[in-house]
């Protein structure tokens, strides 16, 4: 691939707010505290003293017999304030596995170039929210592969944005489809005052939720692409990239950026724990450093705690450990998966069709002779004690009739899966 025509001019895409937002000057003392001699005898912190906290120490046990332990020492430093951006070694951890992953051409570039860096958020879903925040003016169009997360849905539609839907299929977004949606505009004049010209696309590419679809490395490349030729930010919301289930995985659209034009977000939600709250964002170092910002102004940082017990995790067991966990979570989805697949052919082969999932979680459900799934499921699916997510929430206008349903077969034992495709059959014929 040629290199970029010119850099990347990160402030055209910043909003008022975004742009706006200044450094906590509290926060830079601390971090400049954090890098001096112990001679330094400093006054200037706001934070607490930890001998005052009751916790003292603390042993967690890993599955495979491992513990993760909490001396005092470390107990400490746990339950106290730490940087924004992460603590230091679980973003170097992340960092060198983002390298080994994706080896992003962007490693070596200088900052203002749209060097690679990366923070911690508390969840993924913190991450896009402040990448909407910092992207997304009112009036914008936006554009994104509906069905879509409705949790993206919910972080966009109130900043008063055009969402624009590209076309997808079984391989995710369609390139053909997101060129037509583009030639309303002209290359040429996108840096003009005033152009309505997209500045974003948002894709989720691996496991789709709800759809379940997988982007090609040359779907990929054609859509990173038209963002070079339209000037536009990908933002690769990737929450599944660790649950794809057939090897090798694609290449991600942060392995192809040439530029410096790719948000990606990374989560641990799906592989190490939902509930401790644990995303990445990994992106150019001008436009990381502002969702550092907000953060610095809103949750101030990711719990040290949490942080602390996955990073030590981690280093223990190297990234050969960690990805043989990964492995072993596959497993368990694709059978998951499976077992899900040789129901519905069971007991939905003449009342509905879908896709085979290429990765994460969720099947998603076309129902035959259904127009809208939104009463089907809220009033008569409880009465058959089967509950799915009608699609409608899933749609840029959740108003509009939807034929869809979303299954997760995550947690219900194969034996459920069944019954509930048994309930779900009778109910549709019930309906037609």
């Amino acid at each position: 691939m040629d290199s970029p025509a010119g850099d990347m001019n990160y402030a055209r895409f910043l909003t008022a707010v975004s742009a706006a937002r200044k450094p906590s000057p509290i926060r830079a003392l601390t971090e400049l505290q954090q890098r001096s001699p112990p001679s330094l005898i400093s006054l200037a912190g706001g934070a607490p003293n930890p001998n005052t906290f009751p916790f003292q120490s603390a042993t967690v046990t890993v599955k495979n017999g491992q513990t993760v332990t909490f001396d005092e020492t470390a107990m400490k430093r746990a339950l106290q304030y730490s940087a924004s951006s992460g603590i230091p070694e679980l973003l170097t951890w992340m960092k060198n596995l983002q390298k080994n992953l994706h080896n992003p051409p962007t490693a070596g570039y200088t900052p203002e170039k749209g060097q690679m860096d990366m923070c911690v958020t508390s969840g993924s879903q913190e991450g896009l929210c402040k990448v909407f925040e910092m992207l997304v003016n009112p009036g914008d169009n936006v554009l994104l592969d509906a069905p879509t997360y409705s949790g993206t849905l919910a972080a966009l539609q109130p900043l008063g944005c055009n969402l624009i839907n590209v076309p997808s299929d079984q391989h995710g977004m369609i390139p053909a489809a997101l060129k037509e949606v583009l030639s309303r505009w002209d290359p040429a004049e996108v840096h003009k005052p005033g152009s309505t010209s997209p500045k974003i696309l948002y894709t989720i590419p691996n496991g789709g939720n709800p759809t379940g679809a997988s982007m090609t490395a040359q779907r990929k490349q054609e859509v990173y692409e038209l963002a070079r030729q339209y000037d536009m930010l990908i933002i690769e919301d990737d929450p599944y990239y660790f649950l794809q289930f057939d090897k090798p995985w694609a290449p991600t659209f942060l392995s192809m950026d040439v530029d410096g034009r790719i948000i990606r977000t990374d989560s641990f939600s799906k592989i190490l724990s939902s509930g401790l709250r644990i995303g990445f964002v990994t992106g150019p170092k001008p436009l990381v450093e502002r969702v550092v910002l907000h953060i610095q102004a809103s949750t101030m940082h990711t719990s040290t705690f949490t942080q602390l017990m996955v990073s030590q995790l981690l280093h223990s067991w190297g990234q050969e450990g960690f990805l043989q966990h990964i492995d072993g979570v596959i497993e368990f989805y694709r059978k998951q998966r499976d077992a899900m697949i040789s129901s519905a052919d069971k007991w939905l082969k003449d009342v509905a069709e879908w896709q085979a999932p290429s990765a994460g979680m969720f099947l998603w459900i076309k129902l035959k002779g259904i127009a809208d799934t939104q009463q089907l499921i809220m009033k008569k699916a409880l009465e058959k004690e089967v509950l799915l997510v009608p699609g409608g929430v899933f749609m840029i206008n959740s108003s509009d009739p939807c034929p869809y349903v979303r299954a997760a077969f995550s947690l219900s034992t194969p034996e459920q899966i069944d019954e509930a495709f048994r309930r779900l059959s009778s109910l549709i014929k019930e309906a037609l």
